[in-house]
């Protein structure tokens, strides 16, 4: 369904710090499959991502999505089809819009008719119900501006703007990493229960191992721009924190040093 194939990326090119970002990637994502992905700071996780979402052209290789040639395309173009979430919980909403005027917004991506900042009756019912299902009470504050919510509410209310349209693609970049621990669960369980039933495709950046190997089906692990370990079936049902450290080393050829990696 997703197809990044011979991916290479560089960064300050013809400069003396001149470093590879991606290192002829090729990985490919089945409809419907959720990924983890954990690697060291600079690995190359968010300039993948940036590279399938549009915001960093490829220096060479391709992307494929859906079948659809999407390398050269604008990230307006893209946003079509993909639904991002970042780790900043204040990015991807419109704070001085209420919560029902972003969600509407996020909805009309791909339904043919103008944007508009209003809201049908009928929308609304829709979006409460959607809404309630994170037991935050957003569904009461639909009117509210976005800009005052707290950073859990306002990333439960990114990740509903992401998923209302079925995209044929999810990326995740740490979305929870900037919360308190318990909305940091509760979003990562809600998002888990989207993905499972919209069968959404699914990529998830975290640094928290255990993360990485509690959802999804599949693990990926990056380093230097490449894909270094892809973990999936029986091996993943296995695999302990331990294990994978130690194939992380006999792999990288060193110890996974980053004080961000949760264990």
């Amino acid at each position: 369904m997703l197809d990044v194939r011979n991916a290479r990326a560089t960064f300050l090119r013809g400069t003396p710090n001149e470093r590879a970002a991606l290192s002829n990637l090729s990985l490919t994502l089945e409809g419907g499959e959720f990924i983890t992905i954990i690697g060291s700071n600079g690995a190359g996780k968010s300039t993948l991502f940036n590279a399938i979402s549009g915001s960093l052209l490829l220096d060479s290789g391709s992307i494929t999505l859906g079948g659809e040639d999407i390398t050269w395309k604008l990230p307006h173009e893209r946003a079509l089809s993909i639904g991002y979430l970042f780790q900043n919980p204040m990015k991807g909403t419109a704070p001085n819009m209420t919560i029902a005027e972003n969600i509407s917004l996020a909805y009309s991506r791909k339904k043919i008719r103008p944007l508009r900042k209003g809201v049908s009756k009928g929308d609304l019912d829709v979006f409460r119900d959607m809404l309630a299902r994170f037991g935050m009470g957003l569904e009461d504050r639909m009117a509210e501006r976005a800009g005052h919510l707290s950073g859990g509410q306002r990333q439960a209310l990114t990740l509903l703007m992401a998923t209302v349209a079925n995209p044929s693609l999810l990326l995740l970049d740490e979305h929870t990493a900037a919360l308190d621990p318990a909305a940091a669960e509760k979003i990562m369980g809600i998002t888990n229960e989207i993905v499972a039933e919209r069968k959404l495709s699914t990529m998830m950046i975290t640094h928290n191992i255990q993360q990485a190997l509690r959802f999804g089906s599949r693990t990926v692990m990056m380093e230097d721009g490449s894909v270094i370990l892809d973990i999936t079936g029986p091996e993943r049902s296995g695999m302990t924190v331990h294990r994978l450290m130690e194939l992380y080393s006999g792999r990288a050829r060193r110890e996974l040093d980053n004080d961000r990696m949760l264990l």
